[in-house]
């Protein structure tokens, strides 16, 4: 979406050459003074935060299992791919522990075949009155206990069969391997600190910055709700830590519906592609959001001074300054102001070093 800023008046011209008396110490004396007559126009703002990258999934690799890494199976930095091995601890316990599970099963079942002849027995006799009531029951207890001494054999050899497959540490998804925290013949277990590696899955990059609370709101009060604020915002730009523009604008898709009490600041989430990995997860960045002006009186902030949080310029009238209050949108690009109020077209003011003039100074325009 474009974010598009309608104010009535716009853009400026500028004429001469910068304030210089042209007899220094003479009051008399008009100062030659650079100057801009203000017109209506339209121009793009862009509004710099400062930024920082995380891919979208940061996953730190940590065992299931305990015991002593045998093998590592890749190279720090290295793209790795969900479910490709990345650690192979020591397997001849856990692979004595599924034998053992193995062979408790193969006699569970072998007690359970032989509760249920037993039952089976019983219950024929019982038929005939060979035997009595608790006989039968008997076996039939008998029978349950073994059923159930076969499920839990099942069961724990699923667990030795988990335990085993644990010992091959897997990446959970596809991404980048950071460096490697522990080597082959070091003890490590799931109550580890230090994760093994991280894995980080940048195919697309979050910058993440601050918007004040007030912007966040007059934009949410303009477009009707946070979700049209989203789809109707333009495309941002990412500036690298280098300096260098990316090739690929982002949008923005988040927005925190908290806002942070000790700045007064509301958490925004853009996302770029990064199909060339260019971008890397914990770097710094700054996000760059344009703001399209049409008909509004646009001037540099160089023209301006400030009195008590009052942002002032001189008009040149009758060839002499006069200072006037303007107002000005909030929002700026740090080098232009888009003044609201205080200015109209035609009027003509001071460009430069307004504030080592004062009300009714001689202005020489050229």
């Amino acid at each position: 979406m474009k974010f598009k800023i309608f104010l009535g008046v716009a853009a400026v011209m500028l004429v001469t050459v910068s304030c210089a008396d042209r007899k220094p110490g003479s009051q008399s004396e008009p100062k030659k003074c650079r100057t801009m007559v203000v017109q209506t126009g339209s121009s793009t703002l862009e509004s710099k935060y400062s930024a920082s990258l995380e891919g979208q999934q940061l996953v730190e690799i940590r065992p299931q299992v305990s015991g002593i890494i045998t093998k590592i199976c890749f190279e720090e930095g290295d793209k790795v791919v969900k479910g490709q091995p990345l650690f192979i601890l020591d397997q001849v316990p856990y692979e004595a522990a599924v034998e053992v599970a193995e062979a408790n099963v193969k006699s569970a079942e072998a007690q359970l075949a032989t509760a249920r002849l037993t039952e089976q027995s019983n219950s024929m006799l019982y038929e005939r009155n060979v035997i009595s009531e608790y006989e039968l029951k008997t076996a039939r207890n008998s029978l349950a206990a073994a059923e159930a001494s076969f499920a839990q054999a099942k069961a724990q050899l699923t667990t030795a069969r988990n335990n085993l497959s644990y010992t091959v540490v897997k990446s959970p998804v596809t991404g980048v391997a950071g460096m490697i925290s522990y080597r082959v013949g070091a003890l490590v277990g799931s109550s580890i600190t230090t994760p093994m590696v991280t894995v980080s899955d940048d195919s697309s990059i979050y910058a993440y910055f601050s918007l004040s609370e007030n912007m966040v709101l007059n934009l949410m009060q303009k477009y009707g709700s946070q979700q049209n604020f989203i789809d109707g915002m333009s495309d941002v730009k990412l500036i690298m830590s280098n300096g260098v523009r990316y090739p690929s604008d982002g949008r923005i898709d988040a927005v925190s519906g908290i806002v942070d009490q000790s700045t007064g600041a509301v958490r925004v989430r853009a996302r770029f592609s990064n199909e060339s990995r260019l971008l890397r997860s914990g770097s710094s960045a700054s996000v760059i959001i344009p703001a399209e002006v049409k008909d509004a009186i646009l001037i540099p902030q160089a023209a301006t001074f400030e009195i008590q949080e009052k942002i002032l310029v001189y008009k040149v009238v009758d060839g002499k300054a006069v200072s006037t209050m303007v107002g000005v949108f909030k929002e700026n690009d740090g080098t232009n102001y888009i003044v609201t109020s205080g200015l109209e077209e035609g009027d003509v003011i001071v460009a430069e070093g307004a504030g080592l003039l004062k009300d009714g100074t001689a202005i020489a325009e050229e």
